[in-house]
């Protein structure tokens, strides 16, 4: 079921991580950011909008992680788009002739039989640096940032004083960082993330994590999610209360914090910020 968060913002939840599927009203349609992961949702979701009478027009990944690079023939053969290193991630692991193994292999077993592979990681890259998503519709911005993933970006709904985080700012999960490479320092890149949102922080009145409820707290979350890297570089973060007092049937978010801090143990405690 679409819920309004904004004026011609809304909001499709799934039931078992509780991600946000974004729908935007524009002149000539609706874009869809980060669609759902289950068949059921996505007939779903495509009912609500011919219901609506509305047509979708474009869709946008957020980042290339299997729950957000998903879709639906239900739902029209619309450019989809992401970040060019998104979109790269997809087309290399779309190559490797198995790669629909590959990707099953990451569905939770719930929703494993029914989660649509056929149109999987189908994804538009646009060129670096491009500031604003190409549709008819209120003025996009494209956030790109290193947090999380490789291509991820958060988007701004300006005109509606909406904020599109993707997996990031979510009051159910704890910052869950990018793999070490060796080359890069995850817990900074996280940072950097969270500094690039802080910066458009004054024109957002809600903010739409990948996983979460929406809400109106964006500084606040924007604060929990650095003290939460500040602590785990001190070897600490077990007091967060999405790990300490976690909301029932997330206890496992405890599983991510503990794999996160022992991946860190040891490491040095970075400056603190501020969200200004």
């Amino acid at each position: 079921m679409l819920n309004q968060v904004a004026d011609g913002v809304l909001v499709h939840q799934s039931a078992l991580l509780q991600n946000n599927t974004v729908v935007v009203q524009g002149r000539d349609g609706v874009l869809i950011i980060d669609p759902g992961i289950t068949g059921a949702e996505f007939a779903c979701l495509a009912k609500d909008l011919a219901e609506a009478g509305q047509t979708v027009v474009a869709g946008f990944a957020t980042h290339p992680d299997w729950d957000h690079v998903l879709w639906h023939a239900d739902l029209g053969d619309a450019p989809r788009y992401g970040t060019d290193r998104c979109a790269a991630r997809m087309q290399e692991l779309r190559s490797d002739p198995d790669w629909r193994a590959r990707a099953a292999e990451g569905l939770p077993p719930e929703i494993a039989d029914d989660t649509p592979l056929d149109l999987f990681g189908l994804i538009t890259g646009l060129p670096a640096g491009t500031a604003t998503l190409p549709w008819a519709g209120p003025e996009v911005m494209i956030i790109e940032h290193p947090a999380h993933s490789p291509g991820h970006a958060a988007l701004l709904i300006k005109e509606r004083g909406v904020l599109v985080a993707g997996d990031m700012l979510s009051d159910l999960f704890v910052p869950m960082l990018d793999n070490p490479t060796g080359s890069n320092d995850p817990t900074e890149e996280y940072l950097v993330g969270l500094r690039k949102l802080a910066e458009v922080a004054d024109d957002v009145a809600v903010v739409i994590p990948g996983h979460g409820s929406p809400g109106d707290q964006i500084r606040s979350r924007i604060d929990l999610d650095r003290a939460y890297l500040t602590a785990l570089r001190a070897g600490g973060g077990a007091d967060d209360p999405r790990v300490a007092s976690p909301k029932p049937g997330w206890e496992w978010v405890a599983d991510i914090h503990a794999g996160q801090a022992t991946q860190h143990r040891g490491t040095s405690v970075p400056p603190a910020e501020s969200s200004t």
